[in-house]
């Protein structure tokens, strides 16, 4: 821990520019606001950005709903993390961007907002926010914890700064069973673990898609000639353009959406359309396909529910590199069929569980991808997804939340 806290004191300066050119320093430092006073049983909520905001909201409106006296402060790391809270404009819920893990700023933020409990949603498993809190005796609650072979690897050549993270943990729900058994591995005592319950199993689709820009692209894209390329990373696109290409061949209708996990990619990937001298249209450029426009870039943050509204076949990214793939709960909801590829830690029991009912396809390769792409039709699609669908509602909990709401409601102090 004193290691951790020296390296942390030398990365203060970089910390700092980074968070004043993003915006929110002052919140970054634990700084409050207008609205920044106690009010009943204070919470405080962190999840790192959309993704796993959105898979709480079904928690926050549970414990609202479970006793009237809690209010939640909400923290994030992103902006668009930070909006999508504010959006909900719900009561009894304030947002802040996430103080940094500076014991300065977690002093003044808890100061200000006196929280009861942190919660912490799926890893991120800040050393001294854990323990500010521990010192307080204010536990420090996981839901829907993840934790993949490389990250459980990396905490083992830790093993004094694991030792203090687990201390600080009093319950932990993980979102599946191997993820519960590396942190009881990790030495966290298993009376302080609880049933396993994946907070986005329990996520509805989103009501408040764009219908406006929903209606518009329908007008060019036809959803069951329509494939998404969900969250992406560095060395897929590559491999899913040759895909498509091949598969454009016998499927000229064929339309790509593309949509890379990080927007700041751009520029690479647009030289990599222009090499393969593919039609695009750019969305953050304000760039609107048309009927010949091949790859559509989806370069902007918050609008994915509006892609697998539009795709009847959706590759989710993150898997035909290790980067343990991304969700397949969100394009399974709004009822778009799925692909992936090979690598799957950060949901494995999930995918485990849709191949074997066949719900999902795994794609090795451009041509895996290509041949996909040309057999999968209309029908294909749909009974795909509806499979997908049943798959995942029989894997959802049949007590829902209340023994999670339940558990938390009783650590407070």
């Amino acid at each position: 821990m004193i290691l951790y806290r020296f390296l942390l004191s030398l990365a203060a300066p970089v910390l700092l520019i980074r968070a004043a050119l993003s915006g929110g320093l002052r919140e970054r430092l634990g700084h409050g606001g207008p609205d920044a006073a106690r009010r009943g049983r204070v919470l405080w909520l962190h999840g790192a950005s959309n993704g796993e905001l959105t898979a709480a909201r079904p928690l926050i409106d549970a414990l609202l709903a479970h006793d009237p006296a809690i209010a939640l402060i909400v923290t994030c790391n992103s902006a668009t993390g930070r909006a999508l809270v504010d959006g909900w404009n719900l009561p009894r819920v304030s947002v802040r961007f996430a103080p940094l893990d500076l014991r300065i700023a977690l002093r003044r933020f808890i100061a200000t907002w006196q929280p009861e409990a942190l919660i912490v949603v799926e890893n991120e498993l800040w050393p001294n926010r854990m323990q500010v809190m521990r010192a307080l005796h204010r536990p420090v609650i996981l839901v829907s914890a993840r934790m993949s072979p490389r990250s459980a690897r990396r905490w083992q050549k830790l093993p004094g700064l694991a030792a203090q993270v687990l201390g600080a943990i009093r319950y932990l729900s993980a979102q599946d069973s191997a993820s519960a058994a590396r942190f009881a591995e990790l030495g966290l005592p298993s009376d302080r673990i609880g049933p396993a319950l994946n907070l986005k199993s329990l996520t509805e689709p989103p009501a408040d898609i764009d219908t406006a820009a929903l209606k518009a692209l329908q007008g060019v894209y036809a959803r069951a000639d329509t494939v998404l390329a969900a969250s992406t990373h560095e060395g897929e696109e590559r491999v899913i353009l040759r895909g498509y290409a091949q598969a454009l061949s016998e499927r000229p209708g064929l339309r790509l959406i593309l949509a890379p996990r990080h927007p700041r990619r751009r520029d690479e990937l647009v030289a990599l359309l222009e090499q393969r001298r593919l039609n695009f249209a750019v969305r953050s450029r304000g760039e609107m396909p048309g009927p010949d426009t091949h790859v559509y870039l989806a370069d902007t943050l918050g609008e994915m529910p509006l892609w697998y509204s539009l795709a009847g076949i959706s590759f989710v990214g993150g898997s035909l590199v290790p980067r343990g793939g991304h969700t397949p709960f969100e394009p399974v909801a709004l009822g778009s069929a799925l692909l992936h590829g090979p690598h799957l830690e950060n949901f494995a029991e999930t995918y485990a569980a849709l191949q074997a009912g066949g719900g999902a396809i795994l794609v090795q390769d451009a041509e895996a991808f290509a041949r996909c792409l040309i057999g999968c039709d209309a029908a294909a699609q749909a009974a795909l997804a509806q499979r997908a669908r049943k798959v995942l509602t029989d894997l959802r909990p049949s007590a829902g939340l209340a023994p999670l709401t339940r558990q938390i409601t009783e650590l407070l102090t």
